[in-house]
């Protein structure tokens, strides 16, 4: 029962990181393309300024859950995608860096530079964990002593690249959201604008990932052709959102791209349960909640720490979101 409770806490928390830094990541590869000027970019880089440093405690905690209540589970996952993560460490290692660095000099080339950094850091998580995520849907080579034995380049492949594209595409989207409720003027109507075109290319790439699942995966043989509501109501959500754009209410497109985020990240962990890492090489190596969770003492103790402790982080980072909820523009008084 714990340790079921626990796949569904990491699952929850999975699912704060991507809605959260979902946006976050969105506006950071928007920035080069939507901020015209230096100050309008300092506008977009402002509207996530107080928050993303907050958003990616999400990820922490789930590495840190993973680490505690799954050990089996983290030793394989982080061995064998060690390279991916690194590569993604180091995107938010920049990403971090330039937006500190950026304003420490006056100098166009300087600043644009790091818009830039920005930009990239800000792209190459999304499309690494949609890589990952593909991955652990489909199986990788995992021998009987539980070790990862395959390369980085098994981890490459249509469908985990059409898995990093569609979220991307669905991180833009909803980073162009978040900027349409954040923002004033023209680059609000630039941020609309942006979002009503996208919409299309990531309903599309979802699509195409969704029937790509049918073949690399075992999702539709388990849970049979026609999903359940989890993931049905993640693509009626996902094409909610142009109704909404043109209806003019652009919280509820914003909230309808969250729900997508939310409900497909859920779908991905009920096509794992119970398993956390599927063997391409014998379906009797499969990693599961069982064979890889730490004993029972542990996740007690963990269970009690967490009742007490994330009510409170819950309530903190709601009013941070709170206190920041006001409209950044280009007349405001700019922190350079």
């Amino acid at each position: 029962m714990l340790e079921t409770l626990w796949f569904i806490l990491i699952c929850v928390l999975f699912v704060g990181f991507f809605f959260l830094e979902g946006f976050d990541f969105g506006v950071g590869m928007l920035t080069p393309i939507l901020g015209k000027t230096d100050r309008e970019r300092r506008v977009l880089i402002n509207t996530i300024g107080p928050v993303w440093d907050g958003n990616e405690v999400w990820l922490i905690t789930a590495g840190g859950a993973i680490f505690a209540a799954f050990p089996g589970w983290y030793a394989t996952l982080f061995s064998g995608f060690y390279l991916a993560l690194f590569f993604m460490l180091l995107a938010l290692i920049g990403r971090g860096v330039a937006f500190e660095f950026r304003s420490k000099l006056d100098n166009p080339k300087w600043r644009s530079l790091w818009d830039y950094v920005i930009g990239i850091g800000s792209l190459l998580p999304p499309l690494l964990w949609g890589v990952a995520l593909a991955n652990l849907m489909r199986g990788v080579p995992i021998d009987e002593s539980t070790n990862y034995v395959g390369t980085f380049w098994d981890l490459i492949s249509v469908y985990s690249v059409a898995a990093g594209v569609s979220i991307v595409l669905l991180f833009l989207l909803h980073g162009a959201l978040f900027l349409a409720l954040k923002t004033e003027g023209d680059i609000r109507e630039r941020a609309r604008s942006f979002a009503n075109k996208i919409g299309a290319w990531t309903s599309a790439v979802l699509l195409l990932f969704v029937v790509l699942s049918y073949f690399e995966t075992d999702m539709f043989t388990r849970n049979g052709i026609m999903p359940g509501m989890v993931p049905t109501m993640a693509g009626f959500a996902l094409i909610s959102v142009p109704f909404f754009l043109k209806a003019g209410r652009d919280g509820w497109a914003f909230i309808m791209t969250g729900a997508t985020i939310a409900l497909s990240t859920i779908t991905v962990f009920m096509a794992l349960f119970p398993r956390v890492m599927i063997s391409s090489l014998n379906p009797d190596w499969t990693l599961t909640i069982h064979n890889t969770s730490s004993n029972e003492y542990t996740l007690q103790v963990m269970s009690v720490v967490a009742l007490c402790t994330v009510p409170l982080v819950l309530a903190y980072q709601a009013w941070t979101y709170w206190v920041f909820r006001k409209r950044v523009s280009v007349r405001d008084h700019l922190d350079y």
